[in-house]
């Protein structure tokens, strides 16, 4: 898609919108960034500090070698360069839930830089620029009550990493489709859970606007601590709208930090926004450049899985399998792991994406069900498309042998065998079902072959219900076809 018309596309009321994304990944660690402090989520409050968390004088910083494995990870996963030599710097702000006045975070010479990423909306392939992919340390968490303010230092030192992308994005829906990309990734690498909810994964977005066809960048607000894709698209396209209508009455936007309100709907004031410059970074004293090997850089980077949108683009050209399915398939990585099991066990990809996203998650979703905890596994998935594609039973049937498995986590095999469920192929048993109930049924013969040829599915109904749906439809047609036209 060419660069003008994505802008005619995404054009609102003769403007378009500039969108920037910071995605905080909360690294999968069991203990802190700087300490060996537990990162449980459901601690007691206060329960996983100690002095160097919560920044005590004297205390010293000890980085955590997991962390920067997992943040070359992403990096490689995100197509940056990973930097042999980057710097921790202080970060100065001062905030009640930042106990030491200033945050441990990676400025001008992060872990990872320089990247790139591709997602789909709507079938359209978008690029966007990674700046940057920095670790840093979280901060506290503040709770109000009143004139009352309490503090829980538990995420005090959770290792981040903050993907940073360049201003590509140019609709709330684009916005929201990237950050699902970046969960997707991080999910697959086993890095992040991913976690929404419990804020193992938050987004910032940057909206501005400028004119249809100016060059220069409009003022950026930044849209703080967004924890659903849902609310990521909701909040950006109200604030696009309060911008837009801010300036056409003649107004000027503020260079600031926004809260979204998703029960009004609405983005609202929080703090001036400060520029790099506010925040007097410079290197922390307490702790060591990290040095890496190109030879450390290469062994991770042999380690990494398929990657989901990989995954998705070898589903589509190799399976031919449509782009929705595979935008399904490829959404998390064990659901994609079973399918592809399938695939192999059966021989037949089509059936197994049909099953698996029809039958499969129905019952795992009605069941609120993980894909790992199916009861149904998936060789034996696999193995009950193999009796369908042989014969052996029909689909109808199948279904039925679906339940059971399900009910009883026994093999198709054993449960066709043990209930009788073998499809009927025989022509000369077939055929003597077949003539009964045409004698059975003389004035729909005298219908059917006077024109009203509707009523053959009425005699297949009544095949397969004579047979209790294990005829072999094939041969029910081919029989029925050559003595109701003789």
């Amino acid at each position: 898609m060419s660069t003008s018309h994505q802008l005619t596309q995404n054009s609102i009321r003769g403007f378009e919108a500039v969108i920037g994304i910071e995605v905080h990944v909360q690294l999968k660690t069991k203990s802190k960034i700087f300490c060996a402090d537990s990162t449980q989520f459901d601690a007691g409050d206060n329960e996983n500090t100690s002095p160097v968390s919560v920044g005590m004088p004297g205390s010293l910083p000890v980085l955590n070698r997991e962390v920067v494995k997992m943040a070359i990870k992403t990096g490689l996963a995100l197509d940056c360069k990973i930097r042999e030599k980057s710097v921790f710097s202080r970060k100065n702000y001062f905030y009640p839930d930042l106990s030491k006045g200033y945050q441990i975070s990676q400025y001008d010479q992060p872990t990872c830089e320089h990247g790139e990423l591709y997602f789909y909306v709507n079938d359209t392939k978008k690029t966007v620029s990674i700046t940057r992919a920095h670790l840093e340390e979280d901060a506290g968490k503040s709770t109000h009550f009143g004139q009352y303010t309490l503090i829980n230092y538990n995420r005090a030192g959770i290792p981040l990493l903050e993907i940073v992308s360049g201003p590509d994005l140019r609709s709330a829906q684009e916005a929201a489709e990237y950050a699902k990309t970046i969960r997707n990734i991080v999910q697959y690498l086993d890095v992040c859970d991913g976690n929404l909810e419990e804020g193992s994964l938050r987004c910032d977005c940057n909206v501005s606007v400028r004119r249809v066809g100016a060059e220069k960048f409009g003022t950026r607000v930044e849209i703080k601590n967004l924890n659903s894709f849902r609310f990521i698209e909701k909040a950006v396209d109200y604030e696009i709208e309060r911008q837009i209508d801010v300036i056409e009455s003649g107004g000027i936007i503020s260079q600031e930090t926004r809260l979204y309100d998703p029960d009004k709907n609405r983005t609202f004031t929080m703090r001036t926004k400060e520029d790099a410059d506010d925040y007097r970074y410079f290197s922390d004293p307490d702790l060591l450049p990290i040095l890496l090997r190109s030879s450390d850089i290469e062994k991770i980077r042999s380690e990494l899985p398929e990657l989901p949108l990989k995954k998705l683009d070898r589903f589509k050209e190799s399976l031919g399998l449509p782009q929705a399915d595979c935008e399904t398939l490829t959404s998390d990585r064990v659901l994609a792991e079973y399918f592809e099991v399938v695939g192999q066990t059966s021989n037949n990809y089509k059936s197994a994406a049909n099953w698996v996203l029809s039958e499969l998650l129905r019952e795992l979703n009605s069941h609120k069900i993980q894909i790992q905890n199916s009861p149904i596994k998936a060789q034996q998935l696999g193995e009950l498309i193999q009796l369908i594609d042989q014969n052996k039973i029909s689909g109808k049937i199948a279904k039925t042998v679906f339940q059971e498995m399900w009910q009883s986590s026994k093999s198709a095999s054993t449960i066709v065998e043990e209930k009788g469920y073998t499809q009927v192929s025989d022509t000369k048993e077939l055929e003597q079902m077949i003539d009964t109930i045409l004698v059975q049924n003389p004035t729909q013969v005298a219908d059917y072959k006077s024109g009203k040829i509707k009523l053959f599915g009425f005699f297949v109904g009544a095949v397969m219900k004579q047979s209790k749906g294990q005829a072999n439809p094939d041969v029910v047609n081919e029989i029925l076809k050559r003595k109701l036209e003789s």
